[in-house]
């Protein structure tokens, strides 16, 4: 069993204890949190833009700690699961790994790249696993794609393009401080250049437009360069309007088909706009058949899954890895400095 230590308890580590109680071979043992009330189990102010409201939790059983090197210290853990702002991702993964924990932290893996390099050299030198929650290649959408893809029966990959567009999250706090949170480059948009290097490989230069707040990207566009040939774009962002809070989506372009997909939260409502389909050679239009339940709370029940085998058989899985999270902030920063230089940016 892998007993489990959740550092910071806010909208995603809620998210991560709900996941984790439909995993099989993991259990939550402590949770670490400030919040006092919410040790007690009162998660009735936790909210977020998905998943189900906070509510009154039973948390008996599982060890409370308002202090993280107090737990750390527990020698009944065995795993240290970050869901706390990002500006405190790195040396609380190293921390946790100088003490003998494995480490799951959620994205993105940290605010600059050498507190990346410095984490995968923590868990190098410790021998435990450091794997980064990007889980938008397990949304049921996105592995469908990645399915079709990876058959080959359609041919090649020849570029695609990717939306990921919310509404201003004014209900989180520090969202448009570079120093904590890093706004929507890296909070939002770096699923979609997780995705885009985990598909295509590592871009080698980019060139973004767009508008920005400050220091911070708000809304913008991307083209990809790669050494190969390949045709790929990304929108993101926010808007100001409340009305459409949610939006994401692609159009992936293979030698033989097209695979689309859409789905957006207006108002209450969330729908499909365009449901997971691939136009193929012949002309003909296929719809992909997703699995039943919440997309999203499926697809961290998958991840947290994915987490449990990879330490327990003491293998990595690759969706998981610390290089790839860290090459997509380094995709991230590229298009930051260009829409704020205006020019086109060379990735080394």
């Amino acid at each position: 069993m892998l007993r489990v230590g959740i550092a910071g308890l806010g909208f995603m580590g809620m998210i991560h204890y709900l996941s984790y109680q439909k995993v099989r071979g993991a259990k939550v043992a402590a949770i670490c949190e400030q919040t006092r009330k919410r040790l007690s189990g009162d998660w009735r102010d936790i909210k977020g833009n998905f998943g189900p409201a906070g509510e009154q939790m039973d948390l008996s059983g599982i060890a409370t700690y308002d202090d993280l090197d107090a737990m750390l210290e527990n020698p009944e853990i065995d795993m240290v699961d970050i869901t706390l702002p990002p500006a405190l991702h790195a040396d609380i993964a190293c921390k946790a790994l100088r003490k003998g924990k494995h480490v799951f932290c959620e994205k993105p893996m940290a605010l600059k790249l050498s507190d990346c390099s410095r984490m995968i050299a923590a868990a190098q030198k410790a021998k435990r696993q450091l794997l980064v929650g990007h889980v938008l290649p397990l949304l049921p959408e996105y592995a469908w794609a990645r399915k079709v893809i990876d058959d080959g029966r359609y041919g090649k990959l020849l570029g695609g393009s990717f939306r990921r567009v919310i509404s201003d999250p004014a209900w989180l706090k520090h969202y448009w401080k570079a120093e904590v949170v890093g706004g929507p480059m890296l909070d939002l948009h770096i699923h979609d250049a997780h995705l885009i290097r985990l598909l295509f490989g590592m871009p080698i230069a980019v060139s973004t437009t767009g508008r920005s707040r400050g220091q911070l990207a708000e809304y913008w566009s991307t083209q990809f360069r790669f050494k190969k040939n390949l045709a790929v774009t990304a929108t993101s962002g926010t808007i100001d309007q409340q009305g459409r809070p949610f939006d994401h989506g692609f159009e992936i372009h293979l030698e033989k088909a097209t695979l689309l997909f859409q789905f957006a939260v207006i108002g209450d409502d969330g729908k499909y706009l365009c449901p997971p389909t691939l136009l193929d050679h012949r002309g003909k239009t296929k719809s992909a058949k997703m699995p039943a339940g919440d997309p999203m709370m499926n697809a961290f029940q998958a991840e947290l899954k994915a987490v449990t085998e990879s330490v327990r058989a003491g293998k990595k899985n690759p969706l998981l890895g610390g290089n790839l999270a860290r090459d997509a902030i380094a995709i991230c920063q590229a298009e930051t400095k260009s829409l704020l230089q205006k020019k086109t940016i060379t990735i080394k």
